[in-house]
């Protein structure tokens, strides 16, 4: 509908008449005059349900036109001249090349999404990329963006504005929340792929009005294995939201200890959380010894810097790490001590992590 909507625009530029068009109930979906939009052209609607597709009524020349045999909308222009006539099929034309090549970019954005959701079968893919016209061998990298549900298909919108060629570039809604793109690069685009990501922040940011969040997965080499790097970029959310919150864009390969921490089983964390914090030491922690302690490590364990991030002087910061360093038995400005107690912090968040989600799982569960 948009892209009769823009091709109704370009004509109101060269027509020097009024033109549109309206759908299967004669509703005036386009036109050249902006202010006949969204009523109801009677005559069209009764042409729509005739035998004929060209009529010539009053002062005003009809046709139909649709994709293939199948009729859909009615195209209008005033006046019953051979001018009124030939500009009239001309339109039409134009309006069954548009309206084919969109019907087709739908054909496209639905493959790609089965693809992603592992939905088409591996030996069939390079069959219908063909069929599509899609480049089954290139470079391509999943971005997952995530946004507030009541400012999805603002962001879509967007996104699509900034990703026009929608025969490489695939803008896909894939749920309420996210936003996948299915982006070709050239070789050695390793800058670009985390450039692209910022534009799309810097974007959404000004033009939506919306925070949002952005995973990259992996580059792939197939269209099949986009798959995976839609996997990738869907878990490197999940794991950045669990310990890294605080950052808006996400790279699967930067996800560092949090990979790893993620697939240890919660048993063995548990373990872990009991050698390092023995008789549950870290709750006896404040707020103030834990803010401390996230920017002593922030700073590299640089105390200097930490005091002056603080606003604190430096024997203030000694007490409070001697603190930490009393009740837990780990001394943060040892290199040992410091990845350990980093670790079980990690480790800890992931495991609370694992608590809320449980939580979340059984209330939905019993309202069920």
């Amino acid at each position: 509908m948009e892209e009769i909507t823009r091709c109704i625009e370009q004509a109101a530029a060269i027509l020097d008449r009024t033109a549109g068009v309206s759908d299967q109930s004669g509703v005036v979906v386009a036109c050249t005059d902006s202010s006949r939009v969204g009523s109801v052209n009677k005559l069209a609607a009764e042409i729509f349900a005739s035998d004929d597709a060209f009529a010539v009524t009053g002062e005003t020349s009809y046709m139909k036109f649709g994709t293939g045999d199948t009729f859909e909308y009615v195209c209008f222009i005033e006046g019953t001249d051979q001018s009124a006539q030939i500009n009239l099929e001309l339109l039409v034309n134009w309006l069954k090349t548009v309206v084919k090549e969109e019907d087709q970019n739908d054909e496209r954005e639905a493959l790609l999404k089965n693809i992603l959701l592992e939905n088409e079968l591996p030996g069939d893919i390079p069959l219908k990329a063909r069929e599509y016209s899609i480049p089954y061998a290139a470079m391509r990298v999943v971005y997952v963006v995530r946004v507030a549900e009541e400012n999805n298909l603002d962001s879509l919108e967007v996104m699509r504005s900034m990703f026009p060629n929608r025969k490489i570039d695939f803008v896909l809604a894939m749920d309420e929340n996210n936003i996948a793109l299915v982006k070709e690069f050239n070789r050695g685009a390793d800058e670009e792929i985390g450039e692209v990501a910022s534009q799309i922040q810097d974007t959404l940011n000004t033009e939506s009005m919306t925070s949002v969040k952005i995973a990259i997965g992996m580059p792939t080499e197939t269209l099949k294995d986009c798959a995976k790097s839609f996997r990738e970029a869907t878990l490197a959310l999940t794991i950045g939201g669990i310990f890294n919150p605080e950052k808006s864009i996400i790279r699967y390969d930067k996800l560092g200890l949090g990979r790893l921490i993620y697939q240890l089983p919660p048993t063995l964390c548990k373990m872990f959380l009991d050698e390092v914090f023995v008789d549950g030491s870290y709750e006896e922690l404040d707020l103030e010894t834990l803010t401390t302690i996230d920017t002593f490590f922030d700073n590299d364990l640089n105390g200097s810097e930490t005091s002056r991030q603080l606003f604190v002087h430096r024997n203030t910061l000694v007490y409070r790490l001697d603190k930490a360093h009393k009740i837990t038995g780990l001394d943060v400005r040892q290199f040992e001590d410091a990845v350990l107690f980093k670790l079980a912090t990690m480790v800890r968040r992931y495991l609370e992590y694992l608590q809320k989600t449980t939580e979340k799982n059984s209330n939905k569960w019993w309202k069920a």
